[in-house]
């Protein structure tokens, strides 16, 4: 399959403008491409070009785009029409699994082969969505954090039958207009960023009915603290640089007792241990990234459905199971 140069795309299809279609939209507008949206609902282009032009001054503060206005918005009622010479088409209806596998397969029947659909969905797996399609390699996920217009992150995978080279393709589009997209190796659940916010959540939501604090503590208590580090780092970074010149290494030496929560399941830290007489600084997350197996071998790969059952803790942080992990350097 010939795919187009992904930083040479002008013309995008937006199917579906809710708050992420619209995102979308505006800031491929702001990219300087042609924009041709769809969306059944009734008043939706005029949601629509209101809300790109709401979004334009934030992308003109943020040096997104020099154009004093959006121009090359098109709007088109039926789905057909909106995909009419598109390049690269971004899907964005309603969480609905059957609506969408219907939805894809009714794309796929006029799209020409080497046009890239990418899905929006924050939950479904590609494997699902692509199961009705005629050309099911060029399907991949391409789900952003909202705002998609403000906030960089797209989590990009394929499914079962996706080609490789979609993956690949779908990667250096989203950078090339301006997003920071990362590359899930094997499909799940909800993907990555909501799993994470789900953890905190269900947490959240717990120290609430427990007594522990009001839900506007709570709130504080990520927004003036963590929730500061966060916007720099994540997870990894943040235990590496607790191990000061010892680096994540030292951290899990320091931290890593699975047994340290006490009573408290949720409390437990993961078995995560470094290699034994490992040199200081050699853990360095932002030098040389540690990659992690399952103690025993890796965790093999789970086709389509619920979080996968090997994974050892469920979304309120508990342990179910499963074998420790180990930092390989």
């Amino acid at each position: 399959m010939a795919l187009p140069e992904p930083n040479k795309i002008s013309r995008v299809a937006v199917v579906g403008c809710g708050t992420i279609g619209a995102g979308w939209a505006a800031l491929f507008l702001a990219r300087g491409m042609w924009v041709t949206a769809s969306d059944p609902a009734p008043e939706a282009e005029t949601r629509l070009r209101g809300f790109v032009a709401r979004a334009w001054p934030a992308l003109q503060a943020l040096g997104l785009t020099g154009a004093e206005e959006p121009q090359g918005l098109r709007f088109a009622t039926d789905v057909e029409a909106a995909l009419e010479g598109a390049q690269f088409v971004q899907e964005n209806a309603p969480e609905d699994e059957a609506l969408k596998v219907a939805l894809f397969a009714r794309m796929d029947a006029v799209l020409a082969p080497e046009v890239i659909i990418a899905s929006s969905t924050s939950a479904f797996l590609m494997s699902a969505l692509q199961r009705d399609c005629r050309y099911p390699g060029r399907c991949v996920l391409g789900h952003p954090f909202n705002p998609p217009h403000l906030v960089p992150l797209v989590e990009v995978a394929g499914g079962n039958k996706t080609d490789a080279e979609t993956v690949d393709w779908a990667l250096d589009f989203y950078r090339a207009v301006g997003q920071h997209p990362i590359r899930l190796k094997r499909e799940i659940y909800r993907h990555v960023a909501n799993r994470l916010q789900s953890v905190l959540w269900n947490e959240a939501v717990q120290l609430v009915e427990q007594g522990v604090a009001e839900p506007a503590d709570i709130d504080a208590a990520v927004a003036y603290g963590p929730g500061l580090r966060w916007a720099l780092m994540g997870p990894f970074l943040t235990h590496h640089l607790a191990g000061g010149e010892g680096g994540l290494a030292k951290a899990l030496e320091m931290f890593g007792d699975p047994q340290d929560g006490g009573d408290d399941p949720a409390m437990r830290r993961p078995p995560i241990a470094g290699p034994e007489g490992a040199p200081a600084g050699r853990a360095g997350c932002h030098r040389r990234r540690p990659r992690y197996r399952r103690a025993g071998g890796r965790p093999r790969p789970r086709p389509g459905g619920d979080p996968p059952r090997d994974w050892p803790w469920d979304w309120a942080g508990k342990r179910r199971g499963g074998g420790p992990l180990t930092a390989v350097w």
